[in-house]
């Protein structure tokens, strides 16, 4: 099969599409002939190095966590799954034709197979980052830090289906577009004077790290809880009376069937830019590395 290989730690230049092996499905997993998979901040902080700390990549390795395709077959052990099914799933190295998956999700009736690539590991981090991260409850309020990126989306989505009461908290820039996704309330995290009206709130659902994340700790109540998918902020032990979650997502496919209907229903959606071929991966990266945009695809 055709994958994206990187060799070592670089700039986008580094990853090469090259002929690899096709993979062998193991105890409960399936292989699914990719229809596409999409590019996640995850995968060039591993590409260049930024992330070896605690993602080191083995050398030659295949990135990518996104999987959406048709299953072609079926390891030992694994019920409910047939082969033509058409499937999503959180993995890993999914910059190829072929790849493993364990925790897979029936595509739901609506949704386009190769939109759906978008959707696996932002959706499941959001979804964790208020479940497992906050644990709010209905009634109470959560800010959720970085709310028009696709985590974001899928928390705000979630904290609402919880019954909380939802704040997005966006660059002043982002304001207009975080009104249109179904928070109560958004505030502007880089205006001084629009958090110094700002109240406290019982938790915050954080997917922004710096100076914007040390800001908010000083913004929720004691005995509130931060959940964040950027590990603790700088100065947690400041503010001994606020629990800090860190959150680091792990597959689930009944619950990402769950998102991607609500996805088919248009009850949220995760923006995609554009839709480019899998062996252009660096010209993708580096696309998402600049920021400000939707999901980059990669078609397989």
């Amino acid at each position: 099969m055709k994958a994206v290989v990187l060799h070592e730690y670089g700039g986008p230049g580094k990853l090469k599409y090259e002929d690899v092996n096709d993979p062998v499905p193991g105890e409960g997993e399936v292989l699914v002939r990719q229809a596409a998979t999409s590019v996640n901040p995850i995968d060039y902080k591993m590409r260049s190095g930024a992330a070896k700390e605690h993602f080191p990549v083995e050398f030659p390795g295949i990135l990518g966590r996104d999987i959406a395709g048709i299953v072609r077959a079926l390891g030992p052990g694994v019920d409910g799954i047939a082969v033509g099914d058409k499937v999503i799933a959180l993995g890993f190295r999914s910059y190829a034709e072929l790849v493993k998956a364990k925790d897979v999700a029936l595509l739901p009736d609506g949704l386009d197979l190769v939109e759906a690539a978008a959707l696996p590991l932002v959706t499941l981090t959001g979804e964790q980052l208020i479940t497992r991260g906050t644990g709010i409850q209905p009634g109470q309020t959560v800010l959720v830090a970085g709310a028009v990126g696709g985590v974001g989306r899928s928390a705000v989505w979630t904290a609402k289906k919880a019954g909380a009461t939802v704040i997005a908290g966006v660059k002043k820039k982002q304001v207009d577009e975080a009104k249109t996704i179904g928070a109560d309330e958004v505030v502007a995290l880089d205006d001084s004077s629009a958090m110094e009206k700002l109240g406290f709130v019982d938790a915050v659902a954080s997917a922004v790290g710096g100076e914007t994340a040390e800001m908010l700790l000083g913004k929720v109540k004691q005995g509130g809880v931060v959940g964040s998918v950027l590990g603790p902020p700088a100065n947690t032990k400041m503010h001994p009376t606020v629990q800090v979650t860190p959150i680091m997502v792990v597959p689930d496919g009944e619950m990402l069937r769950a998102l991607a209907e609500d996805v088919a229903a248009k009850r949220f959606a995760i923006p995609i830019d554009r839709m480019i071929p899998l062996k252009d991966a660096g010209k993708g990266q580096e696309a998402a590395e600049k920021g400000g945009i939707g999901k980059v695809l990669l078609l397989a």
